[in-house]
């Protein structure tokens, strides 16, 4: 008894830890519609926790965002009210990073020293910590490529960055899954391996949305089902060497994420009718209804986002639905093992 109350205490924390990157997530998605996450041109961990306090503090920050690309490019001329408000939501996404740093190790600390956190875990969570550690780092490492001569950061770092933060959430939930749900009986290892492989697709088309994002791909081709007019756009390889054009050619990347979410559209239906008619826990039946309807609703949303190029409520709703689609999955797999 006392074992299953200390497996509940530290499940409910690593799920607080997940809706602290559930938070950042979508607040990152803000910072990046809102052409925000290159007003903090200095990277200070401790100090920079301290927003701006007087007039001359604000005066001081604005001056270095001035000496920018970006604004001598993109904003010139911009007041101090306008970089305020760039200013704050980039403050907001560090700040959410460094509070989640704090509610997963001071936990962490807490749990490891009553004894409350066997070997095993404890790796998987040091594992959690570093990985935490070297997101936070590659964040500046991405601000960074914005910072010199094309304001725009890097597409690669940018969805370097979105994957880690997914598989941090993915992570943590996974093992609070362990701690709360006991394993499943007997049930089909294919059934099984088609869950993984549907987290595995969906981790794919999260990335290819960071390659979405990263070159602002939603902004053209804004038409469906068909890319104004064709099923295949015809400067699909128009870049050279070829194999650029998957991750710098605006046609094929949105035409890959189509193409993983028409492939989306078709196999998880097919996985929750098997569900359905399988022999598996009421708690796998739970996870397939779940994740045909977050990937409805993602569906919805992407569409809807395309259609009026891309504005920020809704853009921000659908990385918020990657996130859910992806949780669904993960319990639909859970509940397989």
């Amino acid at each position: 008894m006392q074992l299953a109350a200390h497996n509940r205490a530290v499940a409910a924390w690593l799920l607080v830890c997940c809706a602290f990157v559930f938070a950042i997530v979508v607040v990152g998605g803000i910072t990046r519609l809102t052409h925000s996450g290159l007003s903090i041109v200095e990277w200070q961990p401790i100090v920079g926790a301290l927003p701006p306090l007087d007039e001359a503090g604000w005066q001081e920050t604005f001056g270095k965002y001035k000496q920018t690309p970006e604004y001598r490019l993109v904003n010139p001329g911009m007041t101090l009210d306008g970089f305020k408000i760039i200013f704050w939501w980039e403050y907001v996404h560090r700040l959410l990073g460094r509070l989640t740093g704090a509610v997963f190790f001071l936990p962490l600390l807490w749990f490891a020293l009553r004894g409350k956190i066997p070997r095993a875990l404890g790796w998987k969570l040091a594992g959690i910590l570093a990985l935490g550690a070297a997101q936070g780092a590659l964040g500046w490492y991405m601000v960074q490529s914005g910072l010199v001569d094309n304001p725009r950061v890097s597409q690669y770092r940018l969805t370097a960055h979105l994957g880690i933060a997914f598989l941090l959430y993915a992570a943590m939930l996974w093992i609070a899954f362990d701690l709360l749900l006991p394993r499943a009986g007997p049930v089909s290892g294919r059934l099984r391996r088609f869950a993984f492989a549907l987290a595995a697709l969906i981790f794919v088309m999260v990335l290819s949305g960071g390659l979405v994002a990263g070159i602002r791909a939603g902004l053209a081709y804004n038409t469906f089902p068909l890319m104004n007019g064709r099923i295949v756009p015809p400067d699909i390889f128009a870049i050279e060497p070829w194999y650029l054009n998957f991750s710098s050619n605006i046609a094929t990347v949105q035409f890959d994420h189509r193409l993983i979410a028409w492939l989306l559209a078709f196999l998880v239906p097919w996985f929750w009718l098997r569900v359905r008619r399988g022999e598996v826990p009421s708690r796998a039946k739970l996870g397939a209804d779940l994740l045909l309807a977050a990937l409805a609703l993602q569906i919805s949303l992407g569409i809807a986002t395309l259609l009026l190029a891309v504005p920020v409520s809704l853009a921000a709703a659908h990385q918020a639905g990657a996130l859910l689609v992806f949780s669904a999955a993960l319990f639909a797999a859970h509940s397989l093992r």
